[in-house]
Parts: structure tokens; sequence; C-alpha cells
């Protein structure tokens, strides 16, 4: 007995219409990230165009601009996870552990944690 879905007037076997949806999700989350980093990247520009505008003699390190982009693409890839580091992980093209590596030595703090802290506050200010 064979188990079919019905796709527009063509018959596809069920796992193969599966596995047509899981590729048409991983690209467009491939898409959208790249879209992101598009995005960061001319906000990045941007902002070093109005910067040196701003401040001519202001010497911009690549080391600094490098790990700014890098922490955020990866609070970018960990808010499209919901946290998740190792889907995170996968979206960034890198190891587990060297996202796990970057994300303690940049200090970057987990989804929500921010949010919760500050409602956190706001609740203690009230009593």
């Amino acid at each position: 007995m064979s188990t079919s879905m019905t796709w527009g007037s063509e018959a596809l076997p069920m796992a193969e219409a599966v596995g047509t949806i899981r590729s048409e999700v991983a690209m467009d989350n491939r898409l959208n990230t790249l879209r992101e980093v598009a995005l960061t990247l001319l906000r990045e520009v941007e902002s070093l165009r109005v910067s040196q505008s701003d401040n001519s003699r202001r010497r911009v390190k690549l080391h600094d601009e490098v790990q700014r982009f890098e922490v955020d693409l990866i609070r970018s890839a960990l808010g499209r996870t919901g946290g998740n580091q190792t889907r995170a992980a996968q979206l960034l093209g890198v190891k587990i552990t060297t996202l796990n590596t970057k994300i303690k030595r940049y200090k970057i703090e987990p989804v929500g944690y921010e949010s919760s802290l500050e409602n956190l506050n706001e609740q203690e200010t009230m009593l």
C-alpha cells in the first residue's frame, strides 16, 4: 500500500514531498540569513561612513570591526533559532564548539536573558 500526496497535478510519494518541503525551508532560511547579513553589512558601512565624516582622524581597527560583526551575526542566528546553539551553529556554518567558544569569548547573553533581567529589575523597583 503506497501513501502519496497530491501536489498540483502530480502525485509525489510522501517522503519525496517532505524532502522537497524541507529543502525549501532550508533554502528560505539561508536566503533570510543572507539578507540579514547583507543588511548588517550595509548598516555597518553606513555607520562607518557617518562616523568617518564626524571624526576623520579616528582609525578603524579591523579586529574590532570583525568582532562586532561576528557578535551581530551570532546574536542574529541565536535569535532566529530561539537560543538553540546547535541550530545556530548549523545556520552559521560553524561547529557547535566554535560557536560556544565565541559566545563565551564575546560574553553574549542568552536570547531573552536581557529582557528577563529588565522585567526583574522593574518588578523589584515596584516593590
